[in-house]
């Protein structure tokens, strides 16, 4: 990519803003969406243990998660501002709204359990839980998507997808580390399939972004893309080939994962800041839609 020069060498793009909490909602909120459609996938099956870890760790991934975005915002007034209104056109509105539901029916589900009371209340509550997992895991990643930093902005056919996957693998290594083997196959799968997964996603989006990816490859950012591609495999494996003998050999396969999951979508936090304070990504990314405008 040829040298971009700005105005007295400012960046274009302002920074974001947002604090390292961000980060760690991305995957406590990925974990929670998807332990939620875990469990209740479990329930269906009759695998109680692995029904409940669900309900726990969607519960606990709900509770962190607003606690992480109050910290960021400063003040708890201010997440409650964002539930004043409904925006369908704001990722942001309409994710909060996904938070504070699943947060509400996560919790429900989680009582019911501890309790051992309401069993068709608590089903009720589980399924809608479910229901809102999907969106909850994949929602913050429309979210940096509909933003003008080039490198989150550029790989918006991807990024959902890619969370959506690093939160099914949370979910199923998490699960993993907790329910008796006999009990975690389906747990141990979903972990090292999405492992997988979201591995070939990532190689793909970096690809097709081509130059514009540089900062997922470079820097903070591309050191912690290499050791979650390092971490999410060695735990992937680590479950597929000992996990169900194992109760140790899960319980490091799952922190492996869980670990490069996190790294994961701190490199992709830290990529936007990069993209976002070199001139050079920003310009890039608007010569390359003039000129695909040019051609259509």
């Amino acid at each position: 990519m040829s040298e971009v020069r700005s105005y007295y060498g400012r960046p274009i793009l302002k920074e974001p803003v947002w604090k390292p909490e961000i980060p760690l909602y991305f995957f406590t909120g990925g974990l929670a969406g998807a332990s939620a459609v875990m469990g209740l996938a479990a329930r269906a099956a009759g695998n109680e243990p692995l029904a409940k870890a669900g309900t726990y760790l969607s519960f606990a991934g709900d509770v962190v998660s607003p606690a992480l975005l109050v910290a960021d915002l400063g003040r708890p007034e201010r997440f409650l501002n964002m539930l004043r209104v409904f925006k369908v056109t704001s990722p942001m509105s309409v994710g909060s709204w996904i938070l504070a539901a699943s947060g509400a029916t996560s919790t429900a589900a989680a009582a019911c359990e501890v309790l051992g009371i309401l069993p068709r209340a608590k089903v009720a509550a589980e399924t809608m839980s479910a229901i809102l997992g999907a969106p909850l895991a994949t929602y913050t990643a429309t979210l940096i998507s509909d933003t003008a930093v080039p490198v989150w902005h550029e790989a918006r056919r991807e990024l959902p997808f890619l969370f959506g996957a690093s939160a099914a693998a949370s979910a199923g290594a998490a699960a993993a580390m907790l329910v008796p083997a006999e009990s975690a196959r389906p747990a141990r799968r979903l972990a090292v399939g999405a492992s997988l997964v979201e591995n070939a996603l990532l190689l793909a989006m970096e690809k097709r972004l081509g130059d514009l990816g540089e900062p997922y490859r470079k820097g903070v950012s591309g050191r912690l893309s290499r050791l979650a591609k390092a971490s999410t495999l060695a735990g992937a494996a680590i479950l597929g080939r000992r996990g169900r003998r194992s109760r140790a050999a899960a319980v490091v396969g799952g922190a492996l994962v869980l670990g490069g999951e996190l790294a994961l979508r701190w490199s992709v936090f830290e990529a936007g800041f990069e993209s976002a304070r070199d001139p050079k990504y920003v310009v890039a990314s608007q010569r390359e839609r003039l000129g695909a405008h040019a051609a259509a």
